[in-house]
């Protein structure tokens, strides 16, 4: 099959995009038999999380990476081309293989939209043959296609904060219990840093479904632990000068990296990547020497991302609920600290979008509202419509993307930052703009 005909296959897949999301595992299990049960053929690391999972995951990659191993990296939703969901050694997956995994896909005509991605990125990692397969859950864990997955090399969950309540429960307890499920016996899971409550819920269904072991990233530097226990269970993770951090783990592992992401909410997800790299340092004896330099060389767009436009900058980040804002705001207001910002803001409606605002309209001197992509209706879901925005802060709402970025660009002084978030699809908008690259319908599944 030539690349010309990835049109086609892509063409078909949008055509499942109106169904919208649809939880269940029996679909998608059904599929992955009938054409051989690719998933087994792979050691896969499944990583969940309400934020930073997407930055963990590509952390673990480029440790594995620098380590020589053939990697790949299923992750959703996209910022510009479809292909960006599958990597293979770090790129976006070749139009031609991308191709004949997603036709595959599509022959199983019961699959949804986002099952049908996730079914070609398996088929598309064993194709590739990648020594490792590092899996992004989609939507919560105990139902999401991804959770296919009978034996991963190992797990991690990231966070858990107020996102998809509708799908996955009001309150941090409920969405813990369906992010936890992602465990399975006798597979090793790594716990970012995680509130009491949501700690206690995902430490429950974990030990019932025989996780182990399970090692907890805490934040602040390593002391004393109560018991030989806890020692054996714990990464600690803590500020050093410079924006480097230091993370140890057991056994007297120790070290001190500036990550290549950056922001203070990076820390723990650097320390995820770590945990598992030392992990999975019994199956690849390279990894636990590559983590430092991987920390340091992950690159993943969209996430405090700078790319300059005249003599300001556009700061891209995909912050787009309430947890996700306040990290952003953190690093605003610390290590970043911008002379003047100008805010370009865009979200979804079923987001927590007014919470979201209110952490980052104040650090603006001058906001700039837009719809993310009035194609995003065709999953079902629309946008909030910029003069509801304005009735929260005020601000300016040009009609695209096109414009708001002409318009804040002529205004902005030497050494502004213009801020771009609240939207995945929005940062994604922007990002093909400023860079001139080609762009894949944006689809929220």
């Amino acid at each position: 099959m030539s690349a010309a005909e990835l049109r086609g296959p892509l063409a078909r897949l949008l055509a499942r995009a109106p169904q919208g999301a649809a939880l269940g595992l029996d679909r998608t299990r059904r599929a992955l038999a009938r054409m051989g049960d690719p998933q087994r053929d792979l050691a896969v690391v499944h990583v969940g999380g309400t934020n930073g999972k997407g930055s963990a995951c590509a952390m673990l990659e480029a440790i594995a990476r620098v380590a020589g191993l053939r990697t790949g990296l299923y992750t959703s939703p996209h910022l510009c081309r479809f292909a960006e969901r599958i990597r293979i050694d770090g790129s976006p997956i070749a139009d031609e293989p991308f191709a004949r995994a997603l036709s595959a896909a599509l022959a199983q005509a019961d699959l949804t939209f986002f099952e049908t991605l996730t079914v070609a990125g398996l088929v598309a990692m064993r194709e590739a043959e990648v020594d490792l397969a590092i899996v992004e859950v989609g939507l919560g864990g105990r139902l999401d296609a991804t959770n296919v997955i009978e034996r991963p090399a190992a797990a991690a969950i990231t966070s858990i904060g107020l996102d998809h309540t509708a799908l996955l429960g009001a309150d941090l307890a409920s969405i813990a219990r369906e992010k936890a499920a992602i465990a399975k016996p006798a597979v090793p899971l790594v716990l970012g840093p995680l509130a009491p409550e949501p700690a206690a819920e995902v430490e429950l269904v974990a030990a019932a479904r025989g996780a182990a072991p399970i090692w907890r990233v805490r934040p602040g530097a390593a002391a004393a632990e109560t018991t030989e226990a806890a020692a054996a269970q714990s990464v600690h993770v803590a500020a050093a000068e410079g924006g480097r951090v230091r993370i140890s783990g057991p056994g007297g592992r120790a070290l001190v990296v500036r990550p290549g992401l950056e922001g203070p909410h990076q820390a723990g997800n650097a320390a995820v990547a770590a945990a598992l790299g030392w992990l999975l340092g019994e199956r690849w004896p390279a990894l636990p020497g590559t983590v430092a330099a991987g920390l340091e060389a992950v690159r993943w767009p969209g996430r405090l991302e700078r790319i300059p436009l005249g003599a300001a900058h556009v700061l891209l980040d995909c912050a787009h609920n309430p947890q996700a804002a306040q990290a952003l705001r953190h690093a605003l207001e610390g290590q970043l600290a911008p002379a003047r910002t100008a805010l370009i803001f865009g979200a979804l409606s079923d987001k927590a979008w007014a919470e979201v605002l209110g952490e980052l309209a104040p650090l603006a001197e001058t906001r700039y509202y837009v719809e993310p992509l009035g194609a995003l209706a065709r999953a079902g879901r629309s946008c909030v419509p910029p003069r509801a925005l304005q009735e929260r802060w005020p601000g300016y709402a040009l009609g695209d993307v096109g414009r708001t970025l002409a318009q804040a660009g002529a205004q902005a002084r030497a050494g502004d930052t213009i801020l771009v978030t609240g939207s995945i699809f929005l940062v994604g908008a922007v990002r093909a703009a400023l860079l001139g690259l080609e762009r894949d319908e944006a689809i929220p599944l």
